[in-house]
C-alpha cells in the first residue's frame, strides 16, 4: 500500500494546546498511572507461567480485571496526547477542578470500555487455543504461524491505515465530538476513540497469543511499537516494517518452536523427569 504525505503528517502535539505547567502535570499523571499498572502486571507475572490458555484464570471477571491493568500500562502512554487534548476542551466548559477530573475519568472509562469488549474476544481466543494445544500439542506451531500471519497482513491493510490515521491526528474527530449531546458525552467520546484504538492495535495484541499473554518482555515490545506508530513522524512506515517482521516470524515459527513460548504446554514434573531418563 502506498503511503501519501497525509499519512506521514506529524501526529497531534498537545504541547501547543496546553500550558507547560498543565502539560507537565497531565503527562505526569498519565505516566504514573501507566507505571503503577506495569508494576502490578510484573508482580502478577511472577506467579504465572508463559503458557497457553487464560493464564489459569477461568473466571471471566478476574481475567478482564488483569486485562484492563495490562491495557492501562500498554496503552496510556500512546493515548495521552488525545486525552490531554480532550482535557483542554473539558477545561473550557468545566468551572472547577473536581468537575474536570470527573469528566476526564469518564473519558478514560469509555476508552477502557472499548478494550474491555475486546478483552472478551481475547478471553475466548485464549481459552480456545489453550484447549486445542492441550489436546493437540503439535497444533501450537500452526496457531502461532497463523497469528503472526494475520497480524502481519493487517499491518498492510486499509483498516489499519484508517484507524492509525485517526489515532495519530484525531483533531477532526475531537471537533465533531463537541457536537455530541451533553448526556454521557465524555464516556461516548472515550469509547469512540477506544474503538479506533482497538481497530489500530488488535493485530499487535494477537501476537501475544504465541508470545505469551503474561510475557512481560513481549508486552513491553508491543507497547513500544504502539507508541512509535502513533507518535513518531514515520509511524506509518514503521508500522509496515513491523508487519514485514511478523510475516517473517510466521514462516520461521513453523520450524522454530522456541518462537512460540505462549503455545508450549507446561510440562508436569513427572513428564519432565521421564523425558530426561536415558533410553
Amino acid at each position: 500500500m502506498r503511503l501519501d504525505r497525509k499519512a506521514l503528517s506529524p501526529p497531534l502535539r498537545p504541547a501547543n494546546l496546553l500550558s507547560a505547567r498543565r502539560l507537565a502535570f497531565a503527562w505526569s499523571v498519565m505516566a504514573s498511572i501507566a507505571l503503577l499498572a506495569w508494576v502490578l502486571v510484573v508482580d502478577q507475572a511472577r506467579d504465572m507461567g508463559v503458557e497457553p490458555g487464560t493464564m489459569g484464570m477461568g473466571v471471566v471477571p478476574l481475567f478482564l480485571l488483569l486485562w484492563l491493568v495490562m491495557m492501562i500500562g500498554m496503552m496510556f502512554p500512546s493515548v495521552a496526547p488525545v486525552a490531554l487534548t480532550w482535557v483542554r476542551a473539558i477545561g473550557r466548559r468545566s468551572p472547577t477542578g473536581v468537575v474536570r477530573a470527573a469528566r476526564t475519568a469518564e473519558f478514560l472509562a469509555g476508552y477502557l470500555l472499548a478494550w474491555t469488549a475486546f478483552g472478551l474476544i481475547a478471553y475466548g481466543l485464549l481459552a480456545g487455543t489453550g484447549a486445542l494445544v492441550d489436546e493437540h500439542p503439535g497444533a501450537g506451531r500452526w496457531i502461532g504461524a497463523g497469528a503472526f500471519l494475520v497480524a502481519g497482513l493487517y499491518q498492510f491493510g486499509p483498516w489499519k491505515d484508517l484507524c492509525l490515521r485517526h489515532c495519530r491526528s484525531p483533531m477532526g474527530q475531537l471537533v465533531r465530538y463537541a457536537g455530541f449531546r451533553p448526556r454521557a458525552r465524555d464516556l461516548r467520546v472515550g469509547a469512540h476513540h477506544g474503538a479506533y484504538c482497538v481497530g489500530c492495535c488488535w493485530g499487535l495484541m494477537v501476537v501475544l497469543v504465541p508470545l505469551g499473554v503474561m510475557n512481560v518482555l513481549a508486552m513491553a515490545a508491543v507497547a513500544v511499537v504502539i507508541f512509535v506508530e502513533k507518535l513518531w513522524r514515520l509511524g506509518p512506515v514503521f508500522s509496515q516494517v513491523v508487519g514485514a517482521v511478523f510475516l517473517v516470524l510466521a514462516v520461521l515459527s513453523l520450524f522454530q518452536p522456541w518462537l512460540l513460548p505462549g503455545l508450549i504446554p507446561p510440562q508436569s514434573p513427572m513428564t519432565e523427569m521421564l523425558r530426561r531418563l536415558p533410553l
